[in-house]
């Protein structure tokens, strides 16, 4: 299969496809998919790798991640008909076409079976949270600022709660189209990392908002020192209207997506 257009000095052959690992700033991003009228990972993505191509190429990403939301390890797949480019030169002629708020870090050539989403096993999120009276302008746009700090050990008693099988319908938006609401959640726990609490959470997948309305729920309970019962209490509620606030975006990167 040939495509019309492809740059000759590139070459055109069969198609292969091409495995992505890249990091994006979301700040100034509507999320990763697609929208009409808004600035999204995907479309800025594909429009460099069409540029490249000179034809429009196709990207799948491992998932959504949500406006405003960063990741340092988001996974995503196209297909080329470049033969003449190793899959490892993706990595220079892509960021020379992107914006500085993407980043193209790994490329490797993969099965053409190979699925970015549905091929994913785990996903890996975490979650920055640091002190008003502390935060430098450096870390100011990627973290969430609390005036005082909660015990990192009471935090725990809530995140492990999480960890296991759960309907989590309670921390998942109002607009949130799953078919399901059940998600197994491998590990959750809190720890301080460089002066600042972070939130780590490993999982099949995630609904919509799900983890910044896990983050937003467990910081409030700390605050009022409640019990871990209470956050089971809200957990088994399956019902939205138990859940806190939902933790602002800017705190939040999907980390790592792992592969069998």
């Amino acid at each position: 299969m040939e495509y019309e257009g492809v740059s000759p000095e590139h070459g055109a052959g069969s198609l292969r496809r091409i495995k992505l690992t890249l990091a994006y700033n979301g700040t100034n991003f509507c999320g990763w998919q697609i929208q009409k009228n808004d600035r999204t990972v995907q479309q800025v993505l594909q429009d460099a790798l069409t540029a490249l191509h000179k034809h429009p190429v196709i990207v799948t990403g491992s998932g959504r991640t949500d406006s405003g939301v960063h990741a340092i390890g988001q996974a995503a797949h196209f297909d080329t008909t470049l033969a003449s480019i190793p899959a490892e030169k993706f990595i220079p002629a892509l960021n020379t076409l992107l914006p500085e708020d993407i980043r193209i870090r790994k490329s490797v050539e993969v099965p053409e079976t190979f699925h970015a989403r549905f091929h994913a096993v785990e996903r890996e999120y975490r979650y920055y949270i640091s002190l008003l009276s502390e935060n430098n302008p450096f870390t100011r746009p990627f973290t969430h600022t609390v005036a005082d700090m909660p015990a990192v050990r009471l935090l725990n008693t809530y995140a492990r709660i999480i960890a296991g099988t759960h309907d989590f319908t309670t921390f998942s938006a109002a607009g949130d189209t799953s078919k399901t609401k059940i998600r197994n959640i491998g590990s959750a726990a809190f720890y301080m990392e460089k002066g600042q609490l972070v939130f780590r959470i490993k999982g099949n997948a995630f609904l919509w908002r799900m983890v910044r309305s896990l983050v937003g729920t467990m910081l409030e309970l700390a605050q009022k020192s409640e019990s871990p019962e209470k956050m089971l209490e809200i957990l088994n509620a399956a019902d939205r209207r138990f859940a806190g606030t939902t933790a602002p975006a800017k705190g939040l990167f999907l980390y790592r997506v792992s592969y069998a």
